[in-house]
């Protein structure tokens, strides 16, 4: 074999190690770092700590005191914060009690490092402040590692979790979107096309009513035009059930008060409705609260036995806040998470959608009051 060809036959074998060692240390940069938060006044212990922990190739972040790291804790989202006892001006308690009183760090697990003895005697109080575990100084090298790796895994873990959450939330706003699109087409094609169609046959059926003159032949056409007349109600009922142009028309308060009536009309259940004075809302919004509101009376009619609604819709510049409250059977608070209650499930994920929420309470034989806030000016999640 030539020189050349050897060191071509040997480029060859060399590449594709080469090739995969690239792509893992792509694959390594591309994944996201968790964040290690180190709490030591000794500048010495800092650095070790650093050190040792630079293995676990994470993002490894060092404080000398406690007033930098509650500013560390309000920028960034820790796995797990080592955090010594004994340090100047603010100690390692005082520093966890606030960092565990701040909402965006309240979950984030503390360890606590101590190079006394005597310090144990005080395991209680850091325990009582928020920690998760107690370690003395000199640490054991694969102790540390590996109580702090579990954190990190754990923490990923729950990342990964909340992105796959967040995922979903968005799915289901598109989806909900795009079925309220799809159904306003479908109320349009069968109001329009449907029901000009009929009004035609309606016309053609009246032009040869007048021209009859057998009394068999006027009553067969006479029930041809209630056939009709029938034929276009069911068309208008299923078209404003699909989307009622009471919504898109006249507003949200306006479509509250025809649904109520509706209502009361096709169960017999009595409604008692408080509503604000009509103006002009995102329509989102709008269809948002106004599927809920659907969606809790369709739930009084199928499970409540109830005899009366009181229904209560508020607004000001901020949120909506819409109640209804029945007589009925109530609900026992296992009923709440059971097969049955899909329809609570969709009424708060619809809610959530704006940064709203919808609350359930019911007693058995007491009757269920549902309460629903959302905010006004809150845009619908991206999907």
């Amino acid at each position: 074999m030539s020189d050349l060809a050897a060191v071509t036959d040997s480029a060859n074998r060399v590449a594709p190690a080469d090739s995969h060692a690239a792509a893992a240390e792509a694959r390594s940069e591309a994944a996201p770092k968790a964040k290690i938060l180190i709490v030591d006044d000794e500048p010495k212990s800092l650095f070790a700590l650093q050190e040792l922990l630079a293995s676990l190739e994470q993002d490894v972040m060092a404080a000398q005191s406690g007033e930098d790291a509650l500013k560390l804790a309000l920028k960034n989202d820790f796995a797990v914060i080592l955090l010594d006892v004994r340090m100047p001006g603010m100690d390692g308690f005082e520093t966890a009690k606030l960092i565990r009183g701040r909402e965006r760090s309240k979950e984030t697990p503390i360890i606590f490092l101590t190079a006394q003895a005597d310090e144990m005697t005080s395991m209680f109080r850091g325990y009582a402040v928020g920690a998760v575990d107690y370690l003395m100084k000199p640490m054991v090298p694969e102790v540390l590692k590996s109580k702090v790796a579990i954190f990190v895994e754990l923490h990923m873990k729950s990342q990964r979790l909340r992105e796959s959450e967040d995922k979903l939330r968005r799915l289901a706003a598109h989806l909900i979107s795009v079925r309220e699109e799809e159904r306003a087409h479908i109320a349009r094609e069968i109001h329009d096309e449907l029901g000009q169609v009929l009004t035609g046959i309606k016309m053609e059926v009246s032009w040869l009513q007048k021209r009859l003159k057998e009394p068999q032949l006027i009553e067969k056409a006479d029930s041809m035009s209630k056939l009709i007349d029938s034929t276009v109600q069911t068309v208008r009922k299923i078209a404003t059930g699909l989307r009622p142009e009471m919504l898109d028309d006249m507003g949200l308060v306006a479509a509250v008060g025809w649904q109520a009536k509706e209502f009361q009309k096709r169960t017999g259940i009595r409604c008692r409705v408080s509503l604000p004075p009509e103006r002009k809302f995102d329509l989102e919004i709008s269809t948002c609260v106004f599927r809920i509101f659907q969606e809790i009376l369709t739930n009084v009619a199928r499970h409540a036995r109830a005899t009366r609604v009181d229904v209560e819709l508020v607004v000001n510049d901020e949120r909506f806040w819409l109640e209804v409250i029945d007589n009925g059977v109530g609900i026992a608070e296992d009923e709440l998470h059971g097969r049955k209650s899909l329809g609570l499930l969709g009424m708060q994920e619809r809610a959530m959608l704006f940064g709203g929420e919808v609350l359930l309470l019911g007693t058995p034989g007491q009757g269920t009051r549902v309460s629903v806030s959302i905010p006004i000016g809150k845009s619908r999640v991206s999907s």
